[in-house]
């Protein structure tokens, strides 16, 4: 099993920036791709970002590409999530993922993230 813990979510306006960070433990050499996601009230969640645990090559959403920067360290077995130029459209709970290349198999309890205009 891989354990997944969030944080760093919160409260900030239009413009802002936060990081968020997802720390895992456990069986983390299983981990082939970590990835955020995001749920807003009333909607499907939704892919933001995933990034390969070895390559390191990440890919985004359209909705946060050239916004968002996901990036890794391996040592800390952490992944990061920088948001930058937040919109009221980017509130959502956001959720760290772990899996393999097919699925994510490993999900954390997600950290609130509230822009407002």
């Amino acid at each position: 099993q891989v354990q997944l813990v969030e944080s760093g979510g919160g409260l900030v306006q239009a413009g802002g920036s936060l990081r968020l960070s997802c720390a895992a433990s456990g069986r983390t050499f299983t981990m082939y791709r970590m990835g955020w996601f995001r749920q807003a009230p009333g909607k499907e969640r939704e892919f933001v970002a995933r990034i390969s645990w070895r390559g390191g090559i990440a890919d985004y959403a359209d909705s946060v590409k050239g916004r968002f920067t996901i990036s890794r360290d391996s040592a800390k077995n952490t992944v990061y999530l920088q948001m930058n130029n937040l919109r009221p459209e980017d509130t959502a709970v956001y959720y760290c993922a772990a899996g393999s290349a097919r699925a994510y198999d490993h999900w954390g309890q997600g950290t609130q993230v509230t822009v407002s205009s």
